[in-house]
């Protein structure tokens, strides 16, 4: 599992952003997959607890099965992005349904924010998606869903590459948890100890 993203690939992807810009002790949070009624609730207390904010990328689907959690997201001050309605691979999903799939999620996700689910987009999906969406990636992947990861590992990953300007991905999702619960805090009290601000996305673009 690739922790800090390669060069290489930003390089190869002028298309996506990878990581932000910036002259400011920040860093640039995000979660994927929620929203989950309890873990994202307790992320949530987690960041109004760091006065920080976070971008959520979150499912059509779990949008709609909790729409009062989703709604929490943006009323405590955090933004929100599209991560397709059901969680689609795009290497394994024709163009025409992917892109459908993601104006599906758009019906219920106000956001010109995308990520793609498990970071697997095709050249072509971009091209349909660049125009109306910035395709958000990553910086660095906590490893937080990863069973074989644990949990000092997991902070170890957040911690250990992200610098200014950095993306970090956790994600409020239940595989996820037990990482997240322990990983994050900790994670936030490092860098603003260190005089960082954690910010959602849309304080850096």
């Amino acid at each position: 599992m690739i922790v800090n993203t390669p060069h290489i690939l930003k390089y190869i992807s002028p298309d996506l952003i990878w990581s932000i810009k910036t002259t400011r002790k920040e860093i640039f949070l995000t979660l994927d997959d929620g929203p989950h009624p309890h873990i994202t609730s307790w992320v949530l207390d987690c960041l109004k607890d760091h006065n920080s904010s976070a971008t959520f990328f979150c499912v059509g689907e779990n949008v709609c099965k909790y729409p009062k959690v989703f709604d929490s997201i943006i009323e405590n001050g955090n933004d929100v992005g599209n991560h397709t309605y059901n969680h689609l691979n795009g290497w394994k999903t024709r163009n025409d349904q992917y892109v459908k799939n993601i104006l599906k999620a758009g019906k219920h996700i106000d956001t010109n924010y995308f990520r793609p689910p498990y970071g697997r987009i095709t050249p072509s999906q971009i091209k349909s998606l660049r125009d109306n969406y910035k395709i958000i990636m990553w910086s660095i992947l906590t490893c937080d869903f990863d069973s074989n990861v644990g949990m000092k590992q997991c902070l170890r990953n957040s911690i250990k590459y992200t610098k200014s300007g950095s993306i970090v991905v956790f994600h409020d999702s239940e595989k996820s948890q037990s990482n997240l619960k322990y990983a994050l805090p900790k994670f936030l009290r490092h860098f603003i100890d260190q005089g960082y601000r954690i910010r959602s996305i849309s304080k850096g673009i």
